[in-house]
């Protein structure tokens, strides 16, 4: 069976980290082999990225194409060390964010050039694609009230603007727009159950063949 590369995508609490939780049994329960990952944080060079991208410091901030380039630099470990192996495997691989965080968050969120993040993304992936993209789609405020209803500490992406958050959303949709055969909108503010069983519909529909 060939590999497949099924990202999840969206805004802060949009219920990535439980519907890819929910997928992995259920594709389990299917007899096939599945691979969960994330970006930024999918390798151990990843790891410390993350820490560099997440964390917040006051006095010494991140900016902005240093931010792109980190990003860069975590996919394109991601995609060698992780992503190729296990496709070539015939895993299915479940991946927490991959290129359209990118464009939504240092695109449209931080307003970098779009021809420089595309060409990034390109030289990172070496063009590898993902074979669907699932965008949860939830209302920002919904969202970021998930995030601090669970006690956590907000990271540094978290701790961004409303107005940030809705400019990432707009980014989200316009690519769901632009790309409708590889992103599928589904709506996250729906229950736990009803969005698991739609994503189980888009999948028998994209994957055929899923048992």
């Amino acid at each position: 069976m060939d590999g497949k590369l099924i990202v999840f995508e969206g805004v802060e609490g949009c219920g990535k980290t439980t519907q890819m939780k929910l997928c992995c049994q259920w594709l389990e329960s299917l007899g096939i082999s599945v691979m969960v990952t994330r970006e930024p944080g999918g390798t151990e060079l990843g790891l410390h990225l993350r820490r560099l991208l997440l964390e917040k410091a006051e006095d010494k901030p991140v900016a902005q194409v240093t931010e792109l380039l980190l990003y860069a630099a975590d996919r394109s470990q991601h995609v060698e060390q992780e992503l190729k192996p296990n496709l070539a495997a015939g895993k299915y691989i479940l991946c927490d964010r991959y290129t359209d965080s990118t464009i939504a968050y240092q695109g449209y969120g931080r307003g970098l050039n779009i021809e420089l993040i595309n060409q990034l993304n390109y030289i990172a992936t070496g063009d590898l694609k993902s074979d669907l993209t699932i965008w949860l789609d939830v209302d920002v405020e919904v969202g970021l009230t998930r995030k601090l209803s669970g006690g956590v500490r907000l990271d540094r992406i978290e701790q961004e603007t409303i107005a940030f958050h809705r400019r990432v959303q707009q980014g989200y949709a316009d690519l769901a727009a632009s790309y409708p055969s590889r992103i599928v909108r589904v709506d996250g503010s729906l229950s736990q159950e009803a969005v698991h069983q739609i994503i189980q519909e888009i999948l028998r529909g994209h994957l055929k063949n899923l048992p």
